[in-house]
C-alpha cells in the first residue's frame, strides 16, 4: 500500500467490493442454512449493508455509519441463529468470492483474515 492509500483503494475500491458481494450473495441464494436468514423482499438490502460496511471498514465512504449507525455487528446478528454450521457455510460462500477477486496474495490474506475472524465472532449458539 502506498502512504496514504487506504486497502479500499488499493484492491480497487467500490467496485472490487460490490464484485465481492455480489458473488458471495450468489451463494446464498441456494443456501438451504442461510438463505432463510434473508428476507425474500430485502436481498438488495442485505447486498448494500454487506457491501457498505466492508466498504467503511477497509478505509472506504462511511456510507455505512451515516446511514445506519454504529455496526454493532453481534448485536445485529442476534435474532438468527449462528451456529458453527452457518458460519463454515458463510465462510465457504465468502471464500470462492474472495478467491474469484483475484487479488495478490497479501491483500487476499489480509481480507480473509478478517472475514474469518468476523464469521467466528458472530457465532451466537453451538445449537443445530
Amino acid at each position: 500500500m502506498s502512504h496514504g492509500e487506504s486497502f479500499f483503494d488499493q484492491i480497487g475500491g467500490h467496485e472490487t467490493f460490490e464484485r465481492l458481494v455480489r458473488r458471495f450473495y450468489e451463494g446464498i441464494k441456494d443456501d438451504p442454512v442461510l438463505r432463510p436468514m434473508y428476507p425474500d423482499d430485502d436481498m438488495e438490502g442485505a447486498v448494500w449493508r454487506l457491501r457498505s460496511f466492508l466498504e467503511q471498514y477497509w478505509g472506504g465512504p462511511h456510507t455505512y455509519s451515516e446511514q445506519r449507525g454504529h455496526p454493532r455487528l453481534r448485536m445485529r446478528h442476534q435474532p438468527f441463529k449462528v451456529n458453527p454450521e452457518a458460519r463454515d457455510r458463510w465462510l465457504g460462500h465468502m471464500r470462492v468470492a474472495v478467491d474469484e477477486l483475484n487479488l495478490a496474495e497479501l491483500d487476499r490474506q489480509m481480507l480473509w483474515d478478517y472475514l474469518e475472524r468476523a464469521a467466528f465472532s458472530m457465532v451466537n449458539t453451538f445449537e443445530d
